[in-house]
């Protein structure tokens, strides 16, 4: 059991990468494995918008079960149901069972994600108090970004080499590789920082209308989280279409029906976010408001998805896709580290989950719209669209940038920043602005 920063650290570190190389194995051949299923580009849509809608419905009671029985056991269920809906997955495809079949699935698939969805950052942040940890939150979190982008960029490469043999081994790899993460977080994963006890059925309901009750004044009602929540739901409310409408755009425009491109554009979107965590490193060394990093790479974002759309051949497309996955990269860390500066760790996993659920709810109706945008004109269209809504973070970030919450100064730039700026060339204005603010899109 890990006592120290570094052994919590460590364990963070290789659980959320061997979780990550895991589902990773069918990011890059998802749609493609559907629409050999017999889906059409709606109905693929409309199948993933069934998932993300899962994680809407059953964000709160998970939230609940994170917060009272242990983060540790919510993760082990997030696990376990994995593996069950990856295989029924297979199952389904090999039956022809057809849409309605993959939207059960894909709802209880989604259950399963919001087990894991705020229960192991929570864990993290209370175990790392628990021992003491000094550090920047942003660091950690940047840190364990490039673990999981390492573990994205193997997984999405394998998966689409697998494919190529046959759409339906990314999933059986998969399935094998959860029932070894189960067993590595069954062993090196312990609840440090919270006491987790037991609830009865019959005290169910009260606990969550507790922790929607909690969610809603620590979360909804604290103007910065309720900036963060919308941004989360514009932003990734997008990129969750957006995720899956570059597969079959990106092989169209390339002119080849070849699986295994899709699974090398994956591993170069894991590269992306790579750098961009490096990257945030290297900002926060010298950024002192957290603000200012979400406003720009939130102005990358929304010119490079619209610049995708207008893309007239592959590797153009391809280079801004990567730019938004890039500004992902920076500007995620940020916003984790600002939300659990101003959570209570007592409602850490309720008010992360919903945050969850409202980047989920933004996913599910995007999925929708623009899937239906993409059949009726063009998935070009659909990223034209879809990234001009993403303007709408940036007025709530400059919101975000003026309440001046002390949660937007990132402490280890703030000492010094002047002589680290000058030490680089830089001027102290524009990388170090002093109203500046930060936060994240996923």
């Amino acid at each position: 059991m890990p006592q120290t920063p570094d052994g919590v650290l460590r364990a963070y570190y290789a659980i959320a990468g061997l979780y990550t190389l895991s589902a990773a194995l069918i990011w890059g051949v998802n749609t493609l494995f559907l629409l050999d299923a017999g889906l059409d580009i709606f109905g693929v849509f409309v199948a993933n918008g069934a998932f993300t809608a899962g994680m809407v419905l059953f964000e709160i009671p998970t939230g609940v079960l994170a917060d009272t029985r242990g983060r540790r056991l919510s993760f082990l269920l997030s696990v376990a149901i994995l593996i069950g809906t990856t295989l029924a997955y297979v199952s389904v495809a090999r039956a022809g069972g057809g849409l309605g079949a993959f939207m059960v699935v894909s709802v209880v698939m989604g259950l399963g994600f919001t087990f894991y969805s705020g229960a192991t950052e929570a864990w993290l942040v209370d175990a790392l108090d628990a021992t003491h940890y000094e550090g920047e939150l942003d660091r950690v979190f940047a840190r364990g970004s490039m673990v999981t982008g390492a573990a994205m960029l193997v997984g999405t490469v394998s998966g689409g080499v697998l494919g190529s043999l046959d759409l339906s081994y990314p999933y059986l790899l998969r399935t094998g590789m959860l029932v070894a993460v189960f067993a590595v977080a069954l062993v090196r994963m312990r609840d440090l920082g919270f006491t987790p006890r037991a609830v009865g059925w019959r005290a169910l309901p009260r606990e969550m209308n507790e922790v929607a009750r909690a969610s809603i004044r620590y979360g909804w009602r604290r103007r910065s989280v309720k900036l963060l929540m919308l941004c989360s739901a514009v932003q990734m409310g997008f990129m969750s279409w957006a995720f899956y409408a570059w597969q079959p755009y990106f092989l169209e425009l390339l002119g080849r029906d070849a699986v295994w491109v899709a699974g090398v554009v994956a591993a170069l979107v894991s590269g992306s976010i790579i750098v961009g965590n490096g990257i945030t490193d290297w900002f926060v060394r010298f950024c002192g408001k957290r603000t200012t990093l979400l406003l720009w790479g939130a102005g990358v974002k929304t010119a490079a998805a619209v610049g995708v759309g207008f893309a007239g051949s592959f590797w153009l497309a391809v280079t801004l896709l990567l730019l938004v996955t890039g500004a992902m990269g920076v500007a995620g860390p940020v916003k984790q580290a600002y939300l659990h500066q101003v959570v209570p760790s007592e409602h850490r996993a309720s008010v992360l989950s919903f945050n969850s659920l409202v980047g989920s709810a933004g996913g599910t109706v995007a999925l929708g719209g623009l899937g239906y945008l993409g059949r009726a004109q063009s998935i070009g269209v659909g990223y034209v669209v879809g990234g001009l809504a993403t303007l709408l973070a940036l007025p709530l970030l400059r919101s975000l940038r003026g309440l001046a919450e002390e949660a937007d100064t990132i402490v280890g730039a703030r000492a010094g920043r002047r002589g680290a700026c000058a030490a680089q060339g830089l001027p102290e204005v524009g990388l170090v602005d002093s109203t500046a603010r930060r936060a994240v899109g996923e």
